[in-house]
C-alpha cells in the first residue's frame, strides 16, 4: 500500500522525525517498508520558461529550434520535438545539470547537428501527472525563472507491506494511529464523521444474502453536479498512484484510503426499484467496470434491483452500466460489511482483484459502515453539490467482532522479562486505542479484529515497547562438531573447488533405469561403482512407478551421463559437471545388508575451453586424461594421484585411483558407441571417487615447504620397455627406490613405431626428466650422477627396460 507522508501529516505532526527514523519505527514494530519514493519536481534547476520563437530544424522535420527565456536575462536555445506548444507558452524548462532521475541529468549538447542548451519537459517527465501528450502547459500567471518546486507541492510515498492480519492499517487514518502510538504523538484533525439518521431499509434493500453481506446501507444524494474534483483531492490521489476520474468516484477513492472502508456510488437513474443483495445464479454473467464479462456462480454476491439487473458484484468491483458518469445528477452512496471468506473465494476464482476486494477479503471494520458513508456523502454535498435524500436506509445488523479481553499480568511480566511496568504496558495499550475496564479487563476497538487473546495483548506490548528493549533469557551453548557437520563442511570444500574451475553441479534423481527405456542409452551400462558390481548387487525397486526408476543407483554416473545427454542435445561444446550424492548397492553378492555411502562423481568431455576472440574456433583442444587428473589434484591437493589400469566392462579405458598408495575411486573413459548414442563426437570420461576416503585424506594441517636456497640439477633418461608396461609402474618403482636427494620426476616423451621400422612395435620409447637437489648444499655433479645412477639401475632391475 502506498501511504503519503504530506497525507499524514494531516493526522499527525511528523515534521521532526526524518525519513529514515519513520522507516525504522514501522519496520520494528513489524510494518514492512518497501520503499520510499520522493514524488513531485525532481530537481530545482527546473523552471518556469516562455518560448520566444520556435523555428523549423534545418534537418528534422519532427523538430522545432526554439529560443526560451528562462529568467537569465538571455535566451537559451532548445531543439524540442513537442507539437503541442504556441509561441508565448510558459512551460517547464530543465537546464543542465537538472537529474530527472534514474541517472537521467540534462547535459548541453547537439541534436542533428543543432545545439541544445536544455530540455523543455512534460509532466510526466518531472515527476508529474501527464494529461496531455507534450509539453506541460503552465499558467502565464508564473514567474519566468522560478524554480518548479517552489511552485508545485513535493510528497514522499512510504510503500508498506501490511500483513493480512492487520487490516486496519489499510488507509492513512490506520497508518496515522499506529504512528501515534508508536511515537507517542497526538492526532490532529483526523477525519471524524458522526453516525447518520437511519431508517428501516425494508422497502429500500433486500437483503436476500446475509451470510455473506450481513450489513447493507445506502444513501441517496440528488441534485449533484459531476465533475473535475478540486485541486487538493486530485493531488493527494495522484500521490498514491491513482487517476483521478470525477469528484464523486474520487470521494470514494478518497474515502477509502482515509477511512478504510470501500464504498461504492450507482447512478439512481439505472437503479429500478430496491437493492437486492443475493447470491448470482451460476453462469449468470456480470460486465465489470473493467469492460470485462465475468461468468458467475453461486457463491457470488451480486448487488441488482428490482428488475433482476446487476449493478455491482458484492465488495469486489461495480458493473460498467450503473456507474456513475457526466450526465449523472442523483446518486445511490452504498456502505456495507461483507463476509471476508466469501470475498476471497469469488476474487481468487475470477481473478478479479480491486481495492475494494482487498480490503473486504482481509476484513473491515463493521461499526465503520455508516460513519464511511457519512464523511462521503457529507464530502460529495460540499464538492458535487446536491443534497442528502431523507435517512440512510440500513438492512441487517453490523457485526460486533472484537469484545474484551484480560491481560494477565503475571504472564506479560514472566514473557517481557520484568523489562516493562505495568503502567508503561497499559499506557502502550491505551495509545493503541483499547479502553482499560476492571480487574485488567481491556476493551478492543472495532477495528482491532487481530486482537482477540491475552497473548495478542502482550505482543502489542512487546512490539511498541521493542523487542531489543526485552532480554534473552537463553545463551547459546557450545555443541561440539557432529561427523555430519564435518563431512557436510569437506563437500561444501568440494563443491566451491569444482564449481571454481568450471564445472556445473548437478542433482539427479536415486533411481535408474536397469535396461534401456524409450531406446535410450541403458543407464546401468554406465554406472561406474567403486568397487565392480556383483550377481545381487544391484537393489531393484520391487513396484517401480515406471521402467526408468527401477533400480538404487549403485553409482552416481548415469544420471551424469544423463544430464550430459541433455546437455548435448542443446548444443554444448564442454561437458563439465560434477554430483555429491548417496549411491546404494547391497554388500557380499546380495548376501548382506543394504549399504549406502557417499560419493562424488565427475564428467568431463569436449572443448577444454570455449571459443573467443584469442581462440579460434577448432583449435581450443579437446578434454583429455590428464585434465581430468588435473582435476583430482585439484580435489586431492598436495597429494599424489596414480591411475592403475582396470578392465571395466563398457568402458574403453579404466583405472583405480590411487592417492598416496590408497585406493579412493574409479576412471573411465566411455566407449566410442555409447558416446555415438549420446552424439558425442569426443571422448567422455568418467570419475567416482569415494567421499569419506577422499575427507580423510584431506584432514590435518597443510605442510608449507620452505622455498629452496640452493640450486638443483635435472638428468633426462630414455627408456624402452614393453608396449604393455603402464606408466603406473615406472611410476611406483621410482617412489619405491625412495631416493633422498630426488626431488620431482616426470614423463615428457612417449614413442611408439607399429611399423615396426624405427623400433619392434611391441616396444615404446619413454623419456623421464629427473630433478634432483640437496636442502643443505649445492650439489656437485659427481653426487647428482651417482643417485642418477642408482635409480636407473634399480628401474632396469626392477622393471623389464633398458635405457637408450
Amino acid at each position: 500500500m502506498n501511504v503519503s507522508l504530506n497525507w499524514l501529516n494531516d493526522h499527525l505532526d511528523l515534521s521532526h522525525m526524518s525519513l529514515q527514523e519513520i522507516d525504522d519505527l514501522l519496520t520494528f514494530a513489524g510494518v514492512e517498508v518497501e520503499g520510499i519514493q520522493q514524488k513531485g519536481v525532481p530537481s530545482d534547476k527546473i523552471v518556469v520558461a516562455q518560448i520566444k520563437s520556435a523555428d523549423q530544424h534545418p534537418d528534422a522535420d519532427r523538430l522545432k529550434v526554439c529560443m526560451v527565456d528562462a529568467g537569465e536575462g538571455e535566451l537559451r536555445q532548445i531543439v524540442c520535438g513537442a507539437q503541442n506548444y504556441s509561441v508565448g507558452d510558459h512551460v517547464p524548462c530543465a537546464l543542465p545539470g537538472a537529474d530527472l532521475g534514474e541517472g537521467f541529468v540534462i547535459k548541453e549538447g547537439k541534436l542533428r547537428g543543432v545545439d541544445s542548451r536544455g530540455m523543455l519537459c512534460g509532466a510526466d517527465e518531472i515527476g508529474m501527472v501527464s494529461e496531455v501528450d507534450g509539453l506541460m502547459i503552465l499558467s502565464q500567471d508564473l514567474e519566468i525563472g522560478k524554480p518548479l518546486q517552489e511552485i508545485f507541492d513535493t510528497d514522499t510515498i512510504i510503500e508498506v507491506e501490511v500483513t493480512p492480519n492487520r487490516p486496519d492499517l489499510l488507509s492513512h487514518t490506520g497508518m496515522a494511529r499506529e504512528l501515534a502510538a508508536l511515537a507517542k504523538l497526538d492526532l490532529v484533525g483526523r477525519a471524524v464523521a458522526s453516525a447518520p439518521e437511519t431508517d428501516d431499509a425494508s422497502s429500500a434493500i433486500k437483503l436476500s444474502a446475509p451470510d455473506s453481506c450481513p450489513y447493507y446501507t445506502a444513501v441517496k444524494i440528488s441534485g449533484v453536479t459531476v465533475g473535475d474534483s478540486p485541486a487538493w483531492l486530485k493531488t493527494k490521489l495522484e500521490a498514491i498512484g491513482l487517476r483521478p476520474i470525477n469528484n464523486v468516484v474520487d470521494i470514494t477513492n478518497y474515502a477509502l484510503h482515509e477511512l478504510g472502508h470501500p464504498l461504492h456510488a450507482f447512478d439512481a437513474a439505472k437503479v429500478s426499484g430496491a437493492l437486492d443483495i443475493r447470491m448470482a445464479a451460476d453462469g449468470e454473467v456480470f460486465k465489470a467496470l473493467d469492460e470485462e464479462d465475468y461468468t458467475l456462480n453461486a457463491e457470488d454476491v451480486v448487488i441488482s434491483d428490482e428488475s433482476g439487473t446487476k449493478l455491482a458484484l458484492g465488495g469486489i468491483m461495480g458493473g460498467l452500466d450503473s456507474g456513475v458518469t457526466e450526465s449523472t445528477t442523483d446518486i445511490i452512496l452504498e456502505s456495507a460489511y461483507f463476509t471476508p471468506s466469501k470475498i476471497r473465494r469469488s476474487s481468487r476464482r475470477l481473478i478479479l482483484s480491486s481495492d475494494s476486494s482487498y480490503r473486504f477479503e482481509r476484513g473491515s471494520d463493521p461499526q465503520q459502515v455508516l460513519s464511511s458513508s457519512s464523511f462521503a456523502a457529507n464530502l460529495i454535498v460540499e464538492l458535487a453539490g446536491g443534497t442528502i435524500e431523507g435517512a440512510t436506509a440500513v438492512a441487517g445488523e453490523a457485526p460486533q467482532l472484537t469484545g474484551e479481553v484480560t491481560l494477565d499480568v503475571e504472564k506479560l511480566d514472566q514473557l517481557m522479562g520484568g523489562s516493562i511496568s505495568l503502567e508503561d504496558a497499559e499506557g502502550i495499550l491505551t495509545r493503541l486505542g483499547l479502553d482499560k475496564l476492571a480487574d485488567n479487563v481491556w476493551s478492543v476497538p472495532s477495528h482491532r479484529l487481530d486482537l482477540g487473546r491475552h497473548i495478542d495483548l502482550v505482543e502489542e506490548i512487546a512490539r511498541v515497547h521493542g523487542l531489543d528493549n526485552v532480554p534473552s533469557r537463553f545463551t547459546g551453548n557450545f555443541a561440539h562438531e557432529s561427523d555430519v557437520d564435518i563431512a557436510y563442511d569437506y563437500q561444501m570444500g568440494v563443491r566451491n573447488t569444482l564449481a571454481s574451475i568450471g564445472f556445473y553441479e548437478t542433482q539427479t534423481i536415486k533411481l535408474i533405469a536397469d535396461s534401456a527405456p524409450d531406446a535410450t542409452i541403458a543407464q546401468m551400462d554406465t554406472a561406474l561403482p567403486l568397487r565392480p558390481l556383483q550377481d545381487g548387487d544391484a537393489i531393484r525397486v520391487k513396484l517401480p512407478l515406471s521402467e526408468d526408476h527401477a533400480v538404487m543407483r549403485p553409482s552416481l554416473t548415469p544420471g551424469l551421463v544423463a544430464t550430459a545427454a541433455r546437455n548435448i542435445r542443446q548444443g554444448s561444446k564442454s561437458l563439465r559437471f560434477f554430483e555429491i550424492g548417496r549411491q546404494f548397492r547391497n554388500a557380499g553378492g546380495g548376501k548382506a545388508t543394504d549399504i549406502e555411502s557417499d560419493s562424488i562423481a565427475l564428467l568431463m568431455g569436449g572443448e577444454r575451453r570455449p571459443a573467443t576472440w584469442s581462440v579460434k574456433a577448432g583449435c581450443q583442444g579437446q578434454i583429455d586424461a590428464f585434465d581430468v587428473k588435473a582435476v583430482l589434484n585439484h580435489i586431492l591437493p598436495n597429494k599424489p594421484i596414480q591411475l592403475n589400469p582396470r578392465e571395466r566392462d563398457g568402458f574403453i579405458i579404466a583405472a583405480d585411483i590411487q592417492c598416496d598408495g590408497k585406493p579412493v575411486g574409479v576412471f573411465a573413459q566411455l566407449s566410442p558407441s555409447k558416446c555415438r548414442e549420446l552424439d558425442a563426437d569426443y571422448p567422455i570420461y568418467l570419475v567416482e571417487l569415494d567421499a569419506k576416503k577422499c575427507q580423510q585424506l584431506s584432514k590435518g594441517i597443510s605442510q608449507v615447504d620452505d622455498l629452496p636456497q640452493f640450486p638443483g640439477s635435472s638428468r633426462d633418461a630414455a627408456m624402452e620397455a614393453p608396449i604393455a608396461l603402464p606408466n603406473a609402474n615406472i611410476e611406483k618403482v621410482i617412489k619405491k627406490h625412495n631416493e633422498m636427494l630426488l626431488q620431482s620426476s616426470s614423463c615428457f616423451d612417449l614413442f611408439t613405431d607399429p611399423t615396426g621400422e624405427k623400433m619392434a612395435a611391441d616396444k615404446k620409447s619413454i623419456t623421464y626428466s629427473f630433478h634432483y637437489r640437496s636442502a643443505e648444499r649445492t650439489l656437485k655433479a659427481k653426487e647428482v650422477d651417482q643417485a642418477h645412477q642408482k635409480l636407473l639401475d634399480h628401474l632396469a632391475k626392477t622393471l623389464p627396460i633398458t635405457f637408450r
